[in-house]
């Protein structure tokens, strides 16, 4: 009751205008949904053709449960519609397998994450029954890893590496055979190999030793030009690469092999990012050349207009230039 009046309405009234607001029910939808369909996925299929082989090979692939999978058909064919390398691939993050439609053969593979520092991986070729499992366990941070890997079935001890920030080193055991006193003993030995890095006067040297053999590689690079020298132990090979920038749309590489005196050269003028010029010679197989990419050269035909990259090259031979050949390359793709 208001102590102000004494009318016993005016208190139904304020408690009705301070309550919520009921808001209408909506109205009934015109669509009746009695069956809902999943939607089907998009089918992405690329064509390539090379006129040097005159061979089609077409692609086509889609993916489905929210893209966490993908399904994939591949082949070749010729200009008489024969087909060839038929292969039907399942790819997903964690398993993948790939089966040969002619050799009736199949790949698995498959990665599993052990925990935030262990990653198992694994192969399996079903037909010929052999297979490759690797382990790689991060260490520490930065760059310090541990992978071992062993061939199924197993032959000898795993190949074992070791991962730094300055390069890897591996070891792996290798049966090799010995002739003695008139017989043959098979002996195991151990294999090393391994790359180590590191900036020196404003470039970076890298060593590689594998196969008993030693390469030295210096590279220094600034915003105009590289120089990389190579020189292969013991045999004492030595060349080198050279690359000088002209402005943004320019380059010019050179390589020399010191040994054998062969040269190339190559020119490269760039229009935007879609056009490429290039020219070069090669004096091993005395061969001039010059092509035109449209579209990324590295990249990938759905970043290039009309998702289709397009290459033509003309080759001239230095001692018949009347056979001379022009060849293109087609790569499209159609998003359905």
């Amino acid at each position: 009751m208001d102590s102000a009046t004494g009318n016993p309405n005016n208190y139904t009234l304020q408690k009705i205008q301070s309550s919520p607001a009921v808001a209408d029910p909506p109205p009934p939808s015109s669509t009746n949904h009695i069956l809902s369909f999943p939607s089907r996925p998009a089918l992405r299929i690329t064509t390539e053709f090379d006129s040097e082989s005159a061979n089609f090979f077409h692609k086509v692939s889609c993916k489905f449960l929210d893209s966490l999978a993908k399904l994939k058909l591949s082949f070749h064919n010729n200009s008489k519609g024969d087909i060839s390398e038929p292969q039907i691939s399942f790819v997903s993050k964690h398993l993948s397998l790939h089966y040969d439609l002619e050799d009736h053969s199949a790949l698995v593979k498959s990665s599993v994450d052990v925990g935030p520092r262990f990653k198992l991986t694994g192969a399996h070729d079903v037909k010929a029954q052999q297979g490759e499992v690797t382990m790689v366990a991060n260490i520490a941070d930065p760059g310090y890893a541990l992978q071992l890997s062993t061939p199924l079935p197993s032959a000898g001890l795993p190949k074992a590496t070791f991962r730094f920030p300055l390069g890897e080193v591996s070891l792996q055991e290798k049966e090799e055979e010995q002739q003695e006193e008139e017989q043959v003993k098979i002996k195991n030995s151990l294999l090393v190999s391994g790359i180590l890095k590191g900036q020196f006067l404003k470039g970076v040297c890298t060593a590689h030793y594998k196969d008993d053999e030693l390469k030295l590689r210096y590279r220094y690079k600034d915003d105009e030009m590289s120089f990389l020298p190579i020189l292969s132990l013991p045999s004492n090979d030595l060349s080198f690469a050279f690359k000088r920038r002209f402005g943004l749309s320019d380059k010019l590489s050179y390589w020399y092999n010191c040994d054998s005196n062969y040269w190339s050269a190559v020119y490269k003028h760039t229009y935007g990012e879609d056009f490429k010029l290039k020219a070069g010679y090669d004096s091993e197989v005395r061969l001039g050349w010059a092509s035109l990419w449209v579209g990324d050269e590295g990249g990938k035909a759905k970043t290039a207009p009309m998702k289709m990259k397009v290459q033509f090259m003309l080759q001239v031979p230095q001692d018949d230039i009347k056979s001379s050949v022009l060849m293109f390359r087609i790569k499209k793709r159609w998003d359905i």
